[in-house]
C-alpha cells in the first residue's frame, strides 16, 4: 500500500458524508419552504368584517373564550360563549362557516374534526366549542390568528 492512501480515503469519505448532509439539509429546507402557505393564498370568500373581541358579541352574538392548540398540536380548540342565541345561529350558516386563519402564514384552518357541528338552538350563557384539524401543525401555541365566527372576524388572537 502506498503511503498517504489511507489518509486520502478517510478524507474522501469525510468530504462525501459532508456533501450528502449538505444536500439533505437543502432539500429539507426547500421542501418545508414550498409547503408553507402564503398570506396571498387566503381566498376572498373567507374575509369578514374585522371587529374587536367585545364587538363580536354585538355582531355574532358570542363571546370568544379561548383558542388553544390541543391533540399534540394536531387540533385547534375554539371556545365561545353564547350571549345572543339568535345572532349565534349564524355561526353554522353555509355562507359564513367558522374558521381560524394563521396571521403569519395566511393558512385558513376550516376543517372541523370529524365534521362535527352544533345542531339545534343555542342556549344563552352556554359555552360551546369547535375543534378544527390543524394540518401540519402550522398553528402553534403563541401564534396570532384571526377567528372567523358568523359574519365577523377577530384579529390578533393569541393561541394558548
Amino acid at each position: 500500500m502506498r503511503p498517504g492512501t489511507t489518509r486520502t480515503r478517510i478524507l474522501g469519505i469525510g468530504l462525501g458524508a459532508l456533501l450528502v448532509l449538505a444536500v439533505a439539509v437543502v432539500v429539507a429546507w426547500a421542501t418545508h419552504r414550498e409547503a408553507a402557505p402564503s398570506a396571498a393564498a387566503v381566498p376572498p370568500e373567507w374575509q369578514r368584517p374585522a371587529v374587536t373581541a367585545a364587538d363580536l358579541v354585538q355582531r355574532s352574538g358570542v363571546k370568544l373564550v379561548r383558542v388553544a392548540v390541543t391533540g399534540g398540536g394536531g387540533l385547534i380548540d375554539v371556545r365561545f360563549q353564547v350571549v345572543d342565541p339568535d345572532k349565534a345561529a349564524s355561526l353554522h350558516q353555509p355562507r359564513t362557516p367558522p374558521a381560524v386563519v394563521d396571521e403569519r402564514t395566511g393558512l385558513v384552518v376550516h376543517d372541523l374534526l370529524m365534521n362535527h357541528s352544533h345542531t339545534g338552538p343555542m342556549k344563552p350563557a352556554q359555552t360551546y366549542y369547535l375543534v378544527f384539524e390543524n394540518p401540519g401543525g402550522w398553528v402553534r401555541s403563541g401564534s396570532q390568528v384571526s377567528v372567523l365566527l358568523g359574519d365577523a372576524q377577530v384579529d390578533h388572537v393569541v393561541v394558548a
